[in-house]
């Protein structure tokens, strides 16, 4: 029986509000479609920008356990797709038994990919300068939003995009992922890329991505050992991170779900 249900997790810096376009395409085409927020985040843009306390406060264990108990409440298992932090979340799930298939969109990295392009390294200052960070939920001015999620995109849009989705993200789990790799140990991020029974895998990759450059989408993939599993790697030209909301973001949902269905 192929799924019927689709679950979008979203990445850092946003909310559920950043698959807005996706929920509505999928749900066009019959599918029961979940775009679950955070522990916390279930409140709007506004009221995350106005008070980020709940930013601060959760964790990665929080977040997994939360999809994991939606995922277990379902009647089969559904296609999951991850978005940068989203995508991470994605692969600990798959690891874990969740789901039918999982597609991965300019993800995080897991524990053990140490590939750091000068560009992550630019995008993510605002969060890393400042160890201090990592007891606070920090935001993005305009200037590192374009930089970081919108750099392809035009002015006008990247504008809108900043104004309609950024929130602060956590300085807590960012600063504890980026440390991961110089204490490595099964910290939050950590996946067995060994798993012969983890469901088939999709990086998609935007190759102007200053975030999560595709370098990082396909080392990570090239990490999956197992010669039972599917693990494979996609790049689009021209895409910048915020891939679901960049113009023809309806090319990228439709071979996201397409591939989910083929190999799930």
């Amino acid at each position: 029986m192929k799924p019927d249900t689709i679950v979008l997790i979203h990445g850092f810096w946003v909310t559920p509000r950043s698959w807005e376009h996706w929920v509505a395409r999928y749900q066009a085409q019959g599918y029961k479609v979940l775009a679950p927020a955070y522990p916390g985040f279930e409140v709007e843009v506004e009221a995350l920008n106005a008070d980020p306390s709940p930013i601060e406060r959760v964790t990665v264990p929080q977040i997994i356990e939360s999809l994991e108990t939606l995922i277990s409440g379902l009647d089969t298992p559904p296609i999951l797709i991850g978005h940068s932090a989203g995508g991470v979340f994605t692969q600990i799930l798959l690891d874990h038994g969740y789901g039918a298939a999982g597609v991965a969109i300019n993800s995080a990295p897991t524990e053990g990919v140490k590939i750091i392009p000068l560009s992550q390294i630019r995008a993510t200052f605002p969060v890393l300068r400042n160890p201090a960070n990592r007891h606070k939920a920090v935001g993005l001015d305009y200037e590192h939003w374009r930089y970081a999620f919108t750099n392809t995109f035009p002015e006008d849009q990247a504008r809108a995009t900043y104004e309609r989705y950024h929130i602060p993200a956590s300085g807590h789990i960012f600063w504890g992922s980026a440390l991961a790799n110089i204490h490595p140990g099964k910290d939050d991020n950590w996946v067995n890329y060994h798993n012969d029974d983890r469901k088939p895998l999709l990086f998609i990759a935007g190759e102007n991505d200053n975030l999560m450059p595709p370098k990082i989408q396909r080392s990570n993939a090239a990490h999956y050992k197992s010669p039972k599993t599917v693990t494979e790697v996609i790049e689009y030209p021209g895409r910048s991170h915020l891939m679901p909301a960049q113009d023809g973001w309806e090319e990228i949902a439709d071979h996201a779900l397409a591939w989910a269905l083929d190999h799930s």
